[in-house]
């Protein structure tokens, strides 16, 4: 029997590329198909401590193992920001656009386009907390390219590529993410229990 993990999500993006990567080991379902409708907060001011508190949350709700994550884009020439709130830069409303039209706004005319994407995920299993990060670093693009991923992937491109992250395959975006290095690491971790 396959184990099962609630990952602490309703982004289907993210969603599709985790279960693409764990390759039908494990069985992963999202805060919908366990019936959670509530919106999770994600208060602190760091990436590991948002991956906490969410799954956190879901383990004292719903008494079930589960990992969460969040995700970051840092950027040098604006002393790290987004950052941890990343996700809702130009406002609560999780808008793509908004947030990139912020970025690419504040980033006019600099030169120091240097960025890169973090993930941190937080593992709560059999009563146990683990975390697992993935880096990759990169460059802000002076405008979008690309049409498929999510979130900042049109104007971010990874160093030594000539693509932005939305002009890549899922596959070939999953090989060198930050959250496929991260999702990489806890299915090491699970996979070596």
């Amino acid at each position: 029997m396959k184990m099962k993990l609630v990952f602490a999500t309703n982004n289907a993006h993210k969603l599709e590329e985790i279960r693409e990567m764990a390759g039908g080991q494990y069985e992963i379902v999202s805060l919908k198909e366990i019936g959670c409708q509530e919106e999770i907060p994600e208060e602190q001011d760091t990436l590991e401590g948002n991956a906490l508190q969410k799954a956190r949350f879901v383990k004292e709700r719903y008494g079930a193992d589960c990992f969460a994550d969040d995700t970051g884009l840092e950027i040098a020439a604006l002393g790290g920001e987004p950052g941890v709130r990343s996700a809702r830069y130009a406002g609560e409303g999780h808008d793509s656009e908004a947030n990139m039209r912020k970025v690419l706004a504040k980033m006019e005319g600099v030169d120091d386009r240097r960025a890169r994407f973090r993930t941190v995920i937080a593992l709560i299993l059999d009563g146990e907390e683990h975390l697992f990060e993935g880096e990759v670093r990169g460059e802000i693009l002076r405008e979008k390219h690309g049409a498929e991923g999510f979130g900042y992937d049109p104007i971010f491109r990874p160093e030594g590529f000539a693509e932005s992250f939305a002009e890549m395959s899922l596959d070939a975006k999953n090989a060198i993410s930050h959250r496929g290095r991260a999702t990489r690491a806890l299915i090491r971790f699970l996979n070596g229990r």
